[in-house]
């Protein structure tokens, strides 16, 4: 069971579509991560129990002290940090958390994550982050709102993939600042090309250069004169996918070493693009 599709905006102002876990699911994922931490606890108190004799009444009460914030905060900060935003709760039902910028939970945040929950969830029984995720829209409990995070489903059926990049219009596209594009108009020109094989061929041609002329006006350069208005989007959108991924993949290596008299490869002169032009919908 997941909840409703949210958008989560990157630091590149791409929109990555995302499931958000809904509260259910997300406390069967924490009731397995109180019994894993509460077995663990208890086996490392029969062993400690073992030993105590050893030790004075105040030695061996900073050590219980000391294992209990172990216990409860070194294991969700340990898996989260370990697997990149998943404990052993949120593997078994299928969740992760990330950032709110569609990155990968950071150190940081597992670890505001980790010492809000010991409050809300180990001291207050998890009343405050019922409430809270409850109230938020996307379900965030305290933890999540003090270190910038959400918790997704991994599970959740796939989305509709992006559009192909016309070849026509590769150059252009990968010249564009996306910045200004809004997320509500990027979904609706994305629902748009998805169901207008099923539109009336004028309704479509009319919301096509309606739909295009909205995008247009909030990214740049504009595109080539006299582009169907539905490769337009289609290109807009297929390198909005294209940065998002890159983003997301590790960064290259660092170009191989050059030595004095080492020969460089020859370099061939990049083609110019033709010029682009204004988008003018027909009157």
């Amino acid at each position: 069971m997941v909840g409703p599709q949210e958008p989560v905006v990157t630091g590149d102002a791409v929109v990555l579509d995302v499931q958000i876990a809904q509260l259910p699911v997300r406390a069967v994922a924490a009731l397995i991560d109180i019994t894993v931490v509460f077995l663990l606890y208890v086996i490392g108190l029969l062993l400690f129990t073992l030993t105590i004799t050893q030790f004075d009444p105040a030695l061996s009460g900073a050590v219980m002290i000391i294992f209990t914030v172990l216990a409860l905060l070194g294991y969700p900060l340990v898996f989260e940090t370990a697997t990149r935003g998943r404990s052993l709760g949120k593997i078994a039902m299928g969740l992760r958390v990330v950032s709110e910028d569609g990155g990968p939970e950071r150190f940081r945040q597992a670890f505001f994550r980790a010492l809000s929950g010991v409050i809300e969830i180990w001291m207050l029984a998890g009343g405050p982050a019922v409430i809270c995720s409850l109230l938020s829209a996307k379900g965030k409990r305290l933890g999540d709102i003090f270190a910038g995070t959400v918790v997704i489903s991994e599970r959740a059926p796939r989305m509709t993939l992006p559009p192909p990049m016309p070849p026509q219009l590769a150059w252009w596209a990968s010249s564009l600042q996306l910045s200004g594009l809004r997320p509500e108009q990027a979904e609706l020109a994305r629902q748009f090309l998805g169901r207008a094989a099923q539109l009336n061929p004028a309704v479509r041609e009319q919301m096509a250069y309606r739909i295009t002329a909205g995008v247009v006006a909030q990214i740049s350069p504009p595109p080539p004169p006299g582009m169907p208005p539905q490769l337009v989007l289609a290109a807009v959108l297929a390198e909005r996918h294209r940065r998002e991924l890159a983003r997301l993949q590790p960064a290259p290596s660092a170009p191989p070493p050059t030595w004095p008299g080492m020969q460089q490869p020859v370099r061939q002169p990049i083609p110019q693009p033709p010029d682009s032009g204004g988008f003018t919908p027909p009157s």
